[in-house]
């Protein structure tokens, strides 16, 4: 039979899905990892980008700052975290896509800032804001559009590149994929390609599901300029 044959076959036994170590519970596994780097990836990027976009500093440590993280490949990450206390499994994994996040994420804030328009926000000051309230009130809801769309830009990403965490034993859906390897391509070569095909589904899904959700976080009259896909490198503001 045909890889493709001997895929299709795999997908089709219920014990494929059901077992302990079947597709629901490394679905669950790629899931949990996935959203658990990108939470964290936000609750530390955002914050920062958002502050240093309103105070129109830091282009340039960000713009360097994205070039580091662009060189270091996340399989480099993965072999040198387990040698250290966090060891391997799901620790190492999340906090290795917590740091490929990072750099992007922070980006998009800082720039989801800076493109407000400084007459706004000299009118806001004008109205008597305080800075804080400049930011929470006028510059965060502009900026939305860009941190949705870098939001879902990442979150494919990284759901994609959360099948690296059979390297480390880690778990979710690249398990499936390594056990393929392991069986050889010739009785292997089904439940490799089933693994693949099954990594592709759930980032076309996450893409279909976060492109509805950016429409609906970005309000009507920003749509026509809302931005599909943040830039990355250009922070030279």
């Amino acid at each position: 039979m045909s890889a493709i044959t001997d895929a299709i076959t795999w997908l089709n036994d219920p014990l494929n899905w059901t077992n302990p170590d079947g597709i629901v519970v490394r679905l669950g596994e790629h899931l949990w990892i996935a959203g658990a780097s990108i939470a964290l990836g936000c609750a530390v990027a955002w914050p920062i980008g958002l502050w240093l976009g309103h105070i129109g500093r830091g282009g340039q440590v960000l713009t360097s700052l994205a070039n580091v993280t662009r060189a270091i490949p996340i399989i480099a990450l993965l072999m040198i975290l387990p040698l250290t206390k966090v060891g391997f499994g799901q620790p190492a994994i999340i906090l290795s896509l917590a740091f490929f996040t990072f750099a992007p994420l922070l980006s998009d804030a800082y720039l989801g800032v800076r493109q407000v328009d400084p007459e706004v926000r000299d009118a806001a000051r004008g109205m008597g804001l305080n800075p804080w309230q400049v930011l929470f009130r006028v510059e965060l809801p502009l900026a939305v559009p860009y941190l949705a769309a870098g939001f879902r830009t990442t979150a494919v990403q990284v759901v994609a590149t959360t099948t690296l965490a059979s390297f480390v034993n880690g778990g979710g859906l690249g398990m499936i994929i390594s056990r393929g390897f392991g069986l050889g391509m010739n009785a292997g070569g089904g439940q490799l390609l089933a693994g693949g095909l099954l990594v592709a589904l759930l980032c076309l899904a996450v893409e279909a599901l976060l492109a509805v959700g950016q429409r609906l976080v970005t309000p009507a009259p920003l749509r026509a300029r809302a931005p599909l896909r943040t830039r990355r490198v250009v922070i030279n503001t």
